[in-house]
């Protein structure tokens, strides 16, 4: 589904990615890891169309869309969520999730004049509803953002990822500042999405979720590849050990490889 060719960016003297290339399977959970400035999520904001890369290609479908911007790549089945969340808070959770969905809207005087746009917003809010209840936020589901836990509010910023109906979703670092319990709840729904038939390309720090969850992991060091393959590959590789995992965690990788 995607394919990632010699792709580089500099920013003025300092170079942030150098040719990396790697490739994701349709269906697959493929992972990027790698301790902070290591390019992870460099390598994001060049695939979803935020930065506009120096050189090299990104290959949706067969398709060149390096340096398209962010709707035109969703309106080609790609979507993402941040590290830090962009969740409108003046928003209920059910709107966040409508908003997700505007690209797939179609608004007119007439359409208004004759209800047509009012029977598709009350479609679009079911749908809505729906995905806010898979996500596990649907009690919540009519508070405003701000009355929401920051739990809640990662799973509530997949459910409006997931709005606009992706085939490729960027899922960055979704772990990030939960609790076990809510970490547990994270690594199930992205199970649940790529049973779906949704790929997923994750960026996450929780080594415990990588090893657990993922088809095909990609190590980043300071804006190279340093190592790629399967979850058992990557854990034995002794320069990922070296550069990223430390010998305590490295072997706390090996302990939860082999118990999964």
């Amino acid at each position: 589904m995607l394919e990632v060719k010699n792709l580089s960016k500099s920013f003025g003297g300092v170079h942030a990615m150098q040719d990396v290339s790697f490739t994701v399977r349709a269906g697959s959970v493929h992972s990027v890891i790698g301790p902070n400035g290591a390019g992870k999520t460099t390598l994001f904001n060049l695939i979803s169309g935020v930065y506009e890369p120096t050189r090299g290609e990104i290959l949706l479908d067969g398709e060149n869309v390096a340096g398209l911007p962010s709707d035109q790549l969703a309106r080609r089945g790609m979507s993402r969520t941040f590290q830090n969340l962009q969740v409108c808070m003046n928003m209920t959770a059910c709107e966040n999730v409508m908003l997700g969905a505007h690209l797939r809207t179609r608004s007119s005087l007439l359409g208004g004049m004759t209800g047509a746009m009012r029977r598709a917003d009350a479609a679009l809010r079911e749908e809505a509803l729906r995905l806010i209840d898979d996500v596990g936020v649907g009690r919540h589901a009519h508070l405003h953002a701000t009355q929401l836990s920051f739990g809640l509010l990662k799973r509530l910023e997949i459910a409006r990822a997931l709005a606009s109906k992706p085939r490729l979703l960027l899922l960055d670092e979704p772990a990030a500042g939960l609790n076990d319990t809510e970490t547990h709840e994270i690594t199930e729904l992205i199970r649940r999405i790529a049973a779906s038939g949704v790929t997923v390309l994750l960026v996450e720090h929780d080594m415990k979720l990588v090893m657990n969850i993922s088809d095909h992991l990609l190590v980043l060091d300071y804006g190279r590849k340093l190592a790629e393959g399967t979850a058992a590959e990557v854990r034995d590789n002794p320069r990922v050990i070296a550069a990223y995992l430390g010998t305590e965690a490295a072997s706390e990788a090996v302990e939860i490889a082999e118990a999964a």
